[in-house]
């Protein structure tokens, strides 16, 4: 059963979407391979724009990468969802697409959104200095680090409670590049603060399939996602989750514990 989710301004999803909106920087990039770069952690964080994909051997896979990738995975057309016993899986509407699915599992979750990239080059590097510029200049603390999934994002980012008072939400954003297309997670709730709750989802990102096709679109262009055959989309209230605002992108929630479009009991 799905159900569409109610509107929501959640701050932390409005920052990652513009920063993925944000204009494509120019195809020519100088200094990409600048020699002094032969430690990826020790170099400025600018020099690390622009370059290639990096290597995948554990993943996040291109469909043309696995022999049988609907294998043991939910498909939404632009992404193959690994399935997790006791998950739920919801998806963020914008307008009449699907643009972004959230596995929730207990009390933590990882939103999936897949883009399409220049073929040349990757844009983790550059998105992840918006996403962090944009937290900061709201008041929010970000810390870049490198872990299992690469380079990512660990924030706290101020939010309003429902009752009206201020407090921080903890999230972490992590990225890859691929061949054509960039995938970004969104790790929030207990595992977003502990580790130890945060390898399953982890092991989501790896293994989730991306679905590029064909089609021209341009870079930064959300890849659109589709229900399963045997879902069905029901209006929660009839209220749309998009406010647009101008951007290229809508406004997906980030509350992922909210009653939503979902598959539930998928294993």
């Amino acid at each position: 059963m799905f159900r569409r989710r109610q509107k929501s301004e959640d701050a932390v999803e409005q920052l990652a979407d513009d920063a993925i909106s944000a204009d494509e920087t120019a195809d020519d990039v100088e200094g990409s391979a600048d020699s002094e770069i032969e430690n990826a952690a020790d170099a400025d964080p600018a020099d690390r724009v622009g370059l290639p994909p990096a290597p995948r051997p554990d993943g996040p896979w291109d469909i043309s990468e696995l022999e049988n990738p609907e294998e043991g995975r939910v498909d939404l057309g632009g992404l193959l969802i690994p399935g997790v016993e006791g998950m739920e899986l919801r998806v963020e509407v914008a307008g009449d697409a699907i643009v972004a699915a959230t596995l929730v599992l207990g009390n933590s979750a990882i939103q999936l959104q897949a883009f399409a990239a220049p073929k040349s080059e990757g844009i983790w590097g550059e998105v992840r200095d918006e996403i962090a510029s944009g937290i900061t200049q709201q008041g929010g603390l970000v810390e870049e680090e490198e872990g299992p999934l690469g380079w990512h994002l660990r924030a706290q980012v101020p939010v309003q409670l429902p009752d009206g008072t201020q407090g921080v939400q903890l999230v972490r954003f992590v990225g890859c590049d691929g061949p054509r297309w960039f995938l970004r997670g969104v790790i929030s709730g207990q595992a977003a603060v502990q580790p130890e709750m945060a390898g399953i989802l982890e092991q989501v990102f790896q293994q989730t399939v991306v679905v590029r096709g064909e089609t021209p679109m341009a870079p930064r262009d959300p890849i659109v996602l589709k229900l399963p055959e045997d879902a069905q989309m029901v209006a929660d209230g009839g209220a749309s989750v998009v406010d647009a605002g101008g951007s290229r992108f809508a406004e997906a929630s980030l509350d992922p514990f909210a009653r939503g479009p979902e598959i539930t009991e998928v294993r």
